[in-house]
């Protein structure tokens, strides 16, 4: 590493790229964890499409090479934000910075970008749009999937085509806007997704005893004493418990999948729930 040359041969600015370029580059990053792999995460995905800038701004092919090999160290940040490193990163190369630089630029662009991304996204975007499209899905509705689709799909690609264009024009001066409010960012948006969760937990959870307690003419319906405590009290027990043997316990998701499976068959199997699964339980013939 000592003999590696850590400025470019040909310093002359390159010119501006241009949109058809950026563009091109926009739609590369879609395959940025295609060759994902755990020695350099994203770096392989990174370095492809980032390449037709590469290309046009260093007709020098030796600088090219030398661009190829730093932009293919470690790499990893939020797939859909990735475009805002690309911006910076390529108006560096274009002013043929020292290399040196844009490597501590590109560490320091994408690691903040995980954490804005899970909280706009992962936490925040999609399990609101999942809520709302899989009750349509469930309702019989095709246009569930197509809907879900079209915005999580459509709100990314919105994010990757301005994130590009404004963080080229900006070049470093995007890191600061970046790092000025991000913890505050995140955080909000973090509380924002917990907040939407709980209120699908609510309004979506839809699981209900079916036990009642004999009391002559008027049996007294459990549930109905649930629900003036604390309504959908049974989804928030089940998500809790979720919640517990995922962060505390290390369950998989696809674990609690199938208990929720187990306890739903096994209650279904002898009357503990009720609604739609009541057909599973045994029905006394009437003649």
């Amino acid at each position: 590493m000592a003999s590696e040359a850590l400025v470019y041969e040909d310093r002359t600015p390159a010119p501006q790229l241009d949109k058809k370029t950026l563009n091109r580059m926009v739609w590369r990053s879609l395959m940025l964890q295609a060759s994902f792999n755990y020695e350099r995460m994203q770096a392989a995905g990174w370095l492809w499409s980032i390449l037709p800038g590469l290309e046009k701004i260093h007709t020098n092919k030796k600088d090219l090479a030398t661009s190829m090999k730093h932009n293919l160290e470690f790499f990893n940040t939020h797939p859909f934000l990735v475009t805002f490193v690309m911006g910076i990163v390529l108006s560096m190369e274009q002013n043929k910075a020292d290399i040196n630089s844009i490597r501590a630029v590109r560490v320091a662009a994408m690691g903040p970008l995980g954490g804005i991304g899970d909280a706009l996204f992962w936490f925040t975007l999609v399990p609101i749009t999942a809520g709302i499209t899989a009750n349509m899905a469930i309702s019989g509705s095709v246009a569930g999937p197509i809907i879900y689709f079209l915005i999580t799909f459509g709100v990314q690609m919105v994010l990757r085509y301005w994130l590009m264009y404004m963080s080229y024009d900006m070049g470093t001066k995007a890191i600061e806007v970046l790092t000025a409010n991000a913890r505050e960012f995140t955080h909000a948006a973090s509380l924002l997704g917990v907040f939407v969760v709980g209120a699908l937990t609510c309004n979506y959870g839809a699981t209900t005893l079916g036990m009642e307690i004999a009391n002559g003419d008027t049996p007294i319906v459990i549930q109905d004493k649930l629900n003036s405590i604390l309504p959908a009290m049974i989804p928030l027990i089940l998500t809790l418990m979720c919640y517990n043997l995922i962060k505390k316990k290390g369950w998989s998701p696809t674990k609690c999948i199938l208990l929720l499976l187990a306890i739903g068959i096994v209650g279904c199997a002898f009357g503990i729930w009720s609604g739609t699964y009541t057909a599973l339980v045994p029905v006394p013939w009437h003649s």
